[in-house]
């Protein structure tokens, strides 16, 4: 077991965390998946409005790979398929009619599931509906199931703002997490690594996986970042990855023979009276979540996710197949204060030490909107300050400008294969010109990816 310190990378101190109580949300009378959310995937629908479906029935599946499916986390009828621009498929949403009818894809013992071979484990993950769940790098989308992969990662904690707490939604699934372990090692022909916290007791018994132990700043969490400190990725190379809390459902899953439709969420930000952790079913409606009488602020920001890397949601919503988190901040004032840049700042977040708060020994959480107090402009040369939350040997500059550039052997030189939009995320928010650099890097990648 080796031991990281990461000295780069910066907590932002956000104020809204959700508190360690869990409150179990009735049945909800709709649910429905997001095919948009699914990155790579071109969406073939086999349902149409009217059909009827029990809990794991396939509603849509990859075009280019027909056996990766997505099922019904509800049994009942196909109520709506609502499309936006260009007719893309927007949601898929399915009337519960709240007999739990659940589609059966086998009865397996622990010795059953220990002799399987690799093909037929993933077999049985392609039908069950839990293959979304594995992400491959070099560009962040679901694995190609034909592919074998180097190795496989796991980070058991998390450090994004607000982030549910890993230990909290698995304290009770040690068991299943074990047996998604078991499964996942014969996936791939290398190590499953598996990333801890520094304190850390939850996974001190978990067999079959290289343990390491990591401690830092954000995004000392991310996968990415380990990645690159454990074992690079080189080109040419895959590597896949998966959520703990997925690891857990796929124990589930060969547990039980079924779809695993119980979710743990953080509802977490500022603008939320209450917040604190709700066991939910899969593609529950946000509303049963967050009611309205739970929203302190008229003008609110609703995120899929964290406040770096999650999407833009809406109470009228669905909860996202990936989502352990939905944020609530203010949306923020659009006009500027008058002579802002010259106030004290004694209640203002500054990472480049702008305000006297940055000097203000104690550690305090602070209440942030989503003005980007800025505006769009050439990039300002401050490479070191990017430097400065990047625990990774990677110049976020130069990678940027060389993919505006279009140039594919440099951005590669450079290191884009290994990244992902969570791992370049603060470069975003510390940015003096208010360049997103998450949508550079998945331009250069999609880039990379369409020419092969």
């Amino acid at each position: 077991m080796a031991e990281y310190k990461l000295k780069k990378g910066y907590d932002i101190p956000l104020a809204g965390a959700a508190e360690k109580t869990l409150k179990i949300v009735a049945a909800p009378e709709r649910a429905a998946l997001l095919p948009q959310e699914f990155r790579g995937i071109k969406p073939r629908l086999v349902v149409k409005e009217g059909d009827l479906v029990k809990i794991g029935t396939p509603l849509f599946t990859d075009k280019v790979n027909p056996d990766i499916r997505f099922v019904s986390p509800v049994s009942g009828k196909v109520e709506a398929v609502n499309r936006g621009e260009r007719r893309m498929v927007m949601e898929i949403i399915v009337e519960n009619d709240k007999k739990d009818e659940t589609e059966k894809f086998g009865e397996w013992t622990e010795q059953a599931v220990g002799k399987m071979q690799r093909d037929e484990l993933i077999a049985h993950l392609l039908a069950g509906g839990l293959w979304p769940f594995i992400i491959q790098r070099p560009f962040g989308i679901i694995a190609d199931p034909q592919d074998t992969p180097r190795d496989i990662f796991i980070s058991a904690f998390d450090t994004a703002p607000l982030a549910a707490k890993t230990g909290f939604l698995l304290k009770e699934k040690m068991d299943d997490f074990q047996r998604g372990i078991d499964v996942l090692k014969k996936l791939t022909g290398g190590s499953v690594y598996l990333s801890l916290p520094k304190s850390d007791s939850l996974f001190s018994k978990i067999q079959g996986v290289e343990k390491n132990v990591f401690s830092g700043p954000h995004p000392a969490g991310n996968v990415g970042v380990q990645m690159h400190h454990i074992k690079p990725l080189n080109r040419g190379e895959i590597v896949w990855q998966i959520k703990p809390e997925a690891a857990a459902l796929i124990g589930t899953f060969f547990r039980t023979g079924t779809f695993p439709t119980e979710r743990i969420i953080a509802a977490a930000g500022s603008s939320l009276k209450e917040r604190k952790y709700f066991k939910a079913r899969a593609g529950a409606p946000i509303s049963s979540l967050i009611p309205k009488e739970n929203i302190i602020d008229e003008n609110i920001r609703l995120i899929s996710g964290n406040v770096l890397t999650g999407r833009t949601t809406r109470c009228g919503s669905f909860v996202g197949f990936y989502d352990t988190l939905i944020t609530v901040i203010p949306e923020g004032e659009t006009k500027r204060k008058l002579i802002g840049y010259f106030r004290p700042g004694f209640n203002v977040e500054s990472f480049s030490k702008t305000f006297l708060s940055a000097f203000i020994p104690t550690k305090k959480e602070y209440i942030l909107d989503t003005r980007q107090k800025g505006g769009r402009r050439a990039f300002v040369m401050s490479a070191t300050d990017y430097q400065k939350v990047m625990p990774m040997d990677i110049m976020p500059v130069q990678l940027a400008k060389s993919i505006l550039a279009e140039d594919i052997e440099e951005m590669e030189g450079l290191g884009i294969l290994e990244l992902d939009e969570e791992d370049i995320a603060l470069c975003s928010y510390i940015c003096l010109s208010k360049t997103d650099f998450g949508k550079i890097l998945r331009d250069g990648l999609n880039m990379i990816q369409k020419e092969g």
